[in-house]
C-alpha cells in the first residue's frame, strides 16, 4: 500500500536547527521568508501532494501514457492536477520574481520537491524539467526570447525539455549529429532526431519549448562544436499564443520499466524553427546550466522515493502478523505477532530510515549553498557557495538515487512475496527510483566527474569547501562526553576520506585509469562522510534540546537513535570502501578483452 506523510518535523530540523550557523545564511534578499511562511508552505504543499498527486500515481502507473494521432496523452487525471498545480502557483515558487515568480528560496523549494517526488514522480518531471529549462534560457538567452518565453515557463502555461541525447550517442555527445541551418534572419532550421527526451510531447500545455542541441555547419568536431537552441512545438504569434506547427513531432513513445506516467518520447525536428541560445559553438556551458540544477533535482527524486518507500515498509511491518518474536511473543493476544518485531525487519527499516534523514540533511546544507552563491553579498562566501555546490552535485546526484533505489527494494523485501506483485505498490517504486541513477548523468559518470574534474580544481580549492568544516567540528568536539563515539567514528571515518583523495590523486596523475577504477568506491565513501557529518551535528543538537528539557522528546530522542544506528551499522562501510580503493585498478582491467 502506497502511504504518505510529509516528514515535515524532520524538514522543519533541517530548515530552521541544523544548518543555522553553516555560513551560508543572513542573506537579506530571503528575509521575508520566515520560519512561519515557510512552514505554511511546507504543509500546504504536503496536503497538495497527498490528495491531489498520491491518488494518481499508482492508476498513472497502471495506464501509462498513449501516443494518439502524433501527439502524447498523459493518464487520467493528470490534465487536472496539472491545472491545479500551475493555478496554486507551484510551478513558479522558486523561479524569479522578475518572471513572475515567487523567489521561494532553493533550501524550501527543495523540500517541496521531495514531497512531490515521493508522492507521484512522473507527474513531478513535467514542472521539473520546465524549471530547469527556464534556469538556462535566463542565464543565456537574449533579451527577446527571455520576454517571450520565461512568463509562460514560470506560470507553466508552457512546458520546458531539453533535447541531448542520440540514438548513436548519450555520454558521448561529441558525436550528435542533429543541424542547425542559419536562415539569415537570426533564426535556424533544426533537422535531426533524438530519443529519450522526457516530457517531449504531452497534453498538459498548451506549448512546448525545447532546448536543443545541434551543430551549425562550420562547427568544430567533437563537444566544441555543440550548439543550444530553443526551439517551439508551436510557433508563437505576435500576441504571444501559440500559433503555427514547427516541425517538432514524436515518433515513438518508450516502453519503460517504469515512470510510465511520464512520457519518454522519440522526436524528430524537420526544419524546425529554433533561435541561439548563449555562444556559437559553446552549448555545452548553456546545457549544463540545467543539467546541473537538474543533477541536484535527481537526486531529490531518489529522496523522495526512498522516502515513500519507507513509509510504505514502515506502514506494512506494523500490520503485517506472521511468527513470534525471537524473544517471546509481544502481541500474546493476537494469532502473530507484527513483522516489525523481528530484527532483521528492523535493520531493513532503520537502514531506510538512516539513508532518508542522512540525504535530506545534507541535501539542505547544498540548497543553502544554492541561495547563498546566488544571493550572498559577500564574495567570499559566494565564491565558497559555488565550491561548494559544484563539489556536491555528483555526490548528491549519484548517492541519493543510489540509497532511494536500495530503499525502494528494502521495501519490496519487507512487503515479502506481497512486495513482489503489483497491487502492493512498492514494486513500482523499485521501478521508478531505477531510471534515477541513469539519466541526467549515469552515476558511473557523476563518480568520473568527482574524481577527473572536482578533487583537482582550482588545487583543491573545491575540496575545502568541504574538508575545513569537518576537520573543525572534529576538534572542536574531541573529548569525552557523550558525542565522543560519534566523533571517534567521524574522524576515523574522514581519515579515510582524506587518504583516498591522496591516494587518488597520486595514482591518477600516473594513470588517469586508477582513479577511474576508484572512482564509484570514493564517491560512496565521501557520501557516507557526509551523512555522518550531518549525523553528528544533528545528534549534537538533539541532545542539547532534550538537555534543555525541550517537550519534543520523542521527535529529539530518535533523532540520536538513528544517529547511533548509522555512525554503528553504516558507517563502517567507509573501511571496506577504503581497502577497494587501495587495491587499485589491476584485478579489474586484468582479464583480457575475449574472456568477458
Amino acid at each position: 500500500m502506497q502511504v504518505y506523510e510529509a516528514p515535515i518535523r524532520d524538514m522543519r530540523f533541517v530548515l530552521d536547527e541544523l544548518w543555522v550557523d553553516d555560513g551560508f545564511g543572513n542573506l537579506p534578499a530571503l528575509e521575508q521568508f520566515d520560519s512561519d511562511l515557510t512552514n505554511a508552505i511546507l504543509e500546504e504543499a504536503a496536503r497538495f501532494s497527498r490528495e491531489v498527486l498520491l491518488p494518481l500515481n499508482q492508476p498513472g502507473d497502471l495506464e501509462g501514457c498513449h501516443l494518439e494521432n502524433g501527439v502524447v496523452r498523459t493518464p487520467k487525471g493528470f490534465k487536472e492536477a496539472y491545472k491545479a498545480f500551475t493555478e496554486s502557483g507551484w510551478s513558479s515558487l522558486a523561479a524569479s520574481p522578475e518572471w513572475g515568480g515567487q523567489g521561494l528560496p532553493e533550501r524550501v523549494n527543495k523540500l517541496v520537491e521531495e514531497m512531490t517526488c515521493s508522492t507521484n514522480l512522473s507527474f513531478g518531471l513535467y514542472p521539473g524539467l520546465t524549471h530547469g529549462g527556464a534556469l538556462a534560457l535566463e542565464a543565456h538567452g537574449t533579451d527577446e526570447l527571455k520576454q517571450l518565453y520565461l512568463p509562460k515557463m514560470t506560470s507553466g502555461e508552457w512546458s520546458g525539455t531539453m533535447c541531448l541525447t542520440e540514438a548513436h550517442c548519450g555520454t558521448d555527445l561529441g558525436m550528435l549529429r542533429t543541424k542547425a541551418e542559419p536562415q539569415g534572419d537570426g533564426s535556424y532550421k533544426i533537422s535531426g532526431a533524438k530519443i529519450f527526451i522526457s516530457a517531449g510531447d504531452h497534453d498538459l500545455t498548451e506549448n512546448i519549448i525545447h532546448l536543443v542541441l545541434a551543430r551549425l555547419p562550420d562547427a568544430p568536431a567533437g563537444t566544441k562544436g555543440i550548439s543550444m537552441f530553443l526551439v517551439p512545438k508551436f510557433l508563437p504569434k505576435e500576441d504571444g499564443t501559440p500559433g503555427q506547427s514547427n516541425g517538432v513531432l514524436c515518433t515513438a513513445l518508450e516502453h519503460k520499466m517504469g515512470l510510465k506516467a511520464s512520457a519518454t518520447c522519440q522526436m524528430q525536428f524537420d526544419g524546425s524553427t529554433g533561435w541561439l541560445v548563449g555562444e556559437p559553438n559553446k552549448g555545452m556551458a548553456a546545457m549544463f546550466t540545467m543539467m546541473n540544477a537538474e543533477r541536484l533535482s535527481v537526486g531529490i527524486q531518489g529522496l523522495g522515493i526512498g522516502e515513500a518507500a519507507y513509509q510504505s515498509a514502515a506502514w506494512y511491518a506494523k500490520d503485517r502478523l506472521q511468527g513470534r518474536a525471537l524473544s517471546g511473543a509481544k502481541y500474546p493476544e493476537k494469532a502473530a505477532d507484527p513483522i516489525i518485531v523481528h530484527p532483521d525487519v528492523r535493520r531493513m527499516l532503520m537502514t531506510m530510515r538512516a539513508n532518508n534523514e542522512g540525504c535530506r540533511a545534507l541535501g539542505a546544507w547544498v540548497a543553502r549553498a544554492l541561495d547563498a552563491e546566488r544571493l550572498s553579498e559577500e564574495p567570499e562566501v559566494r565564491q565558497r557557495a559555488e565550491d561548494f555546490v559544484a563539489l556536491m552535485t555528483p555526490i548528491v546526484k549519484a548517492l541519493f538515487t543510489d540509497l532511494g533505489h536500495e530503499n525502494a527494494n528494502l521495501a519490496v523485501q519487507v512487503y515479502g512475496g506481497h512486495g513482489y506483485i503489483w497491487d502492493s505498490g512498492v514494486e513500482q517504486y523499485a521501478r521508478d527510483a531505477r531510471i534515477a541513477m541513469i539519466y541526467e548523468g549515469t552515476n558511473g559518470i557523476q563518480a568520473l566527474d568527482l574524481v577527473g574534474r572536482k578533487l583537482g580544481a582550482n588545487t583543491g580549492r573545491l575540496l575545502r569547501s568541504f574538508f575545513h568544516p569537518v576537520s573543525a567540528f572534529i576538534e572542536a568536539n574531541k573529548g569525552d562526553g557523550p558525542m565522543k563515539p560519534m566523533i571517534d567514528g567521524l574522524e576515523k571515518a574522514f581519515g579515510a576520506l582524506q587518504l583516498s583523495t591522496a591516494t587518488i590523486a597520486q595514482r591518477g596523475l600516473a594513470d588517469p585509469e586508477e582513479a577511474g577504477a576508484a572512482a564509484t568506491e570514493y564517491l560512496r565513501l565521501f557520501g557516507l562522510v557526509a551523512m555522518g557529518y550531518c549525523f553528528a551535528r544533528s545528534a549534537q543538537i538533539a541532545g542539547l534540546r532534550l538537555a534543555f528539557g525541550s517537550e519534543e522528546k520523542d521527535f529529539y530522542k530518535a533523532k540520536i537513535t538513528t544517529a547511533t544506528f548509522f555512525f554503528e551499522r553504516l558507517l563502517p562501510q567507509v573501511s571496506a570502501l577504503f581497502l577497494s580503493i587501495k587495491a587499485g585498478k589491476k584485478s579489474m582491467m586484468a582479464l583480457a578483452e575475449d574472456a568477458f
